[in-house]
């Protein structure tokens, strides 16, 4: 059995199904579970796989107001800010960009007076110079990962 792409086809299998056993992961990608528990160790060690965790469909969970939020900051301020804004609960994800803003922030709230109450928070930061926010009217595809290429020469 060649290793070759191995630990992308592992990869791979676990973006299928992130609950499955060494047994059977050794099965469907034909070797042993020595094997793929080796490869999977070294995975999580180099950062590549970082956690397994359920994938929360949060609308059902009533909070079906996703905004994302456009920051402009004073520019010794960034770190700050966006240290801020990660330890706020509802943001899900936030980016340091380049543009006209400084940070793209996607939070969930469960209605618009909550998300309305958390930007009027993040304004009061002397440090945030502007602020533009977009609803989100429909996710068309969100939280996707993507299977890795592998090449079968």
């Amino acid at each position: 059995m060649t290793y070759e792409n191995l630990d992308a086809k592992l990869v791979n299998a676990l973006l299928g199904d992130g609950r499955a056993s060494l047994r059977s992961l050794a099965e469907e990608l034909d070797v042993s579970v020595t094997t793929v528990s080796n490869h999977l160790s070294d995975l999580e060690e180099e950062g590549v796989i970082q956690g397994y965790t359920p994938r929360v469909d949060y609308d059902s969970l009533g909070y079906d107001v996703t905004a994302v939020i456009q920051l402009k900051v004073e520019g010794n301020a960034l770190p700050d800010i966006t240290d801020s804004l990660k330890e706020h609960r509802q943001m899900i994800s936030v980016y340091e960009v380049t543009g006209d803003y400084d940070v793209i922030a996607v939070g969930k709230f469960k209605d618009t007076d909550g998300m309305n109450n958390q930007i009027k928070t993040l304004l009061t930061d002397p440090d945030i110079k502007e602020s533009n926010t977009s609803v989100v009217l429909n996710a068309v595809t969100e939280n996707e990962q993507f299977e890795l290429l592998i090449d079968d020469d």
